[in-house]
């Protein structure tokens, strides 16, 4: 049995914590009740992500089957992960989502598309990326009366990404936590609040309202000054007339390219990857993408 999950971008801008988008750059993850139990892990973090019990899909595994009050089948279970780790693209988001989904299926447990939410969110700690992860697209996620909920945002057709991948920087989101403020001014709030209504309408509807529609005043000039090759990048694509923002903690960049106003080629040291948001979310395959 084989998940694929998309990697996501949160935030976007002003949208902290609530708004983020899936993008074509997946995860296949294989649950293979035939053969021996082991972990296996190649691409991004091999080598340095664990492979026993403590690797985060198993654990996102054995959390659902717990839940479930269920038991899993001795499998292997095999990674291969394109999602660079601690760039703020949803790594982890893609663990937690490829275990739940792989172990709801292996349980027959059935879970309905907000309970799979809630359990991710749980496990994870970040309702954007899971919430992405899980439905594809663009989506707001927000905690209700009921529990975290998500709801889905169609992005534009004519929205061309670029994701910038810093091969040297890294940013662990614990760090990119510290750094907050627990307070922030009212006119900041207000501002980022405008700001993040403003971006749903331009992500699905006006793009050209793009370049400000994404200007944020709560994490993302909090954070770039701790990775400087990143907060170069950033403030060379701003003066170039290119809308960027932080891809989730960073530092990692998202780009919105348009006529006339593409990334540059930026050398070594970074990955430029021209993507389309990813259409839907986490899934079982048949066979490998």
């Amino acid at each position: 049995m084989r998940v694929e999950a998309p990697a996501t971008v949160a935030n976007l801008g002003p949208g902290f914590d609530a708004l983020a988008m899936a993008v074509d750059l997946w995860n296949e993850v294989e649950a293979d009740t035939d053969a021996a139990p082991a972990v296996t892990v190649v691409g991004e973090g091999a080598g340095e992500l664990p492979e026993d019990a403590s690797n985060l899909v198993f654990r996102a595994m054995a959390w659902l089957a717990r839940e479930a009050g269920g038991s899993l089948p001795p499998f292997a279970l095999r990674c291969r992960n394109r999602i660079p780790l601690e760039r703020g693209l949803g790594s982890s988001a893609a663990a937690v989502v490829s275990g739940l989904v792989l172990a709801d299926r292996l349980l027959g447990t059935g879970l309905d598309p907000d309970r799979l939410l809630e359990v991710a969110v749980d496990i994870e700690g970040h309702p954007d990326n899971v919430a992405a992860c899980l439905r594809g697209g663009a989506v707001i996620a927000y905690l209700s009366r009921s529990g975290w909920r998500a709801e889905p945002l169609t992005p534009h057709p004519d929205l061309r990404l670029a994701v910038l991948i810093p091969e040297h920087e890294r940013f662990p989101t614990a760090d990119a936590r510290r750094v907050l403020p627990r307070e922030v001014p009212l006119a900041d709030a207000a501002f980022n609040a405008g700001r993040a209504a403003l971006a749903v309408l331009a992500l699905t509807e006006r793009p050209a309202l793009l370049p400000e529609a994404l200007e944020d005043r709560l994490h993302q000039q909090r954070r770039l000054p701790l990775v400087p090759g990143a907060r170069a990048l950033f403030e060379e694509l701003r003066a170039a007339g290119v809308t960027v923002c932080v891809a989730g903690a960073g530092p990692a960049l998202l780009a919105f390219e348009s006529d006339g106003l593409e990334v540059p080629d930026l050398g070594p040291g970074w990955r430029v990857l021209r993507l389309q948001p990813a259409g839907k979310g986490a899934d079982v395959r048949d066979e490998p993408r």
